[in-house]
């Protein structure tokens, strides 16, 4: 069972822990997150800028570690990180769910569930991730 999820105006570390429990939680569902770039992430242009940034000029480009530019890539780290993703059933759940920039013609027409708990309530200050990556050298 496949169930998609719009990405639009939710907050990205809410989408990323509702993801990551219901991942654990059932061991059969498989999820489907579309519309990467138009997730949100909370906090001043300036301050989230210098954050990633920050932890893509920390690692050595060769060595590693690797921190991705492109939208669906940066969503899908996020989840890996709330995932124990260094232990079989973490990287099960992992393996189970796919993020997509836009909507893939496979979803075109289908129900697309959103999370309440991630929508954005009134912040003022937010950056979508299609910026964020443009500003890191994403060619969207």
């Amino acid at each position: 069972m496949v169930e998609i999820i719009d990405a639009s105006g939710l907050i990205i570390g809410r989408l990323g822990t509702h993801v990551a429990k219901r991942l654990l939680s059932d061991n059969d569902l498989e999820i489907a997150i579309v519309n990467s770039e138009k997730a949100i992430v909370s906090g001043t242009r300036k301050r989230v800028i210098t954050c990633y940034r920050g932890k893509r000029e920390l690692n050595h480009p060769r060595k590693g570690p690797y921190f991705p530019r492109m939208p669906d890539r940066i969503l899908k780290r996020t989840i890996r990180g709330m995932l124990p993703y260094q232990q079989p059933k973490g990287r099960e759940a992992l393996k189970r769910v796919k993020v997509y920039i836009g909507v893939p013609k496979e979803f075109e027409g289908k129900k697309m569930k959103t999370v309440a708990s991630a929508r954005n309530t009134g912040l003022e200050s937010y950056l979508r991730l299609e910026e964020i990556s443009r500003t890191l050298g994403a060619n969207i």
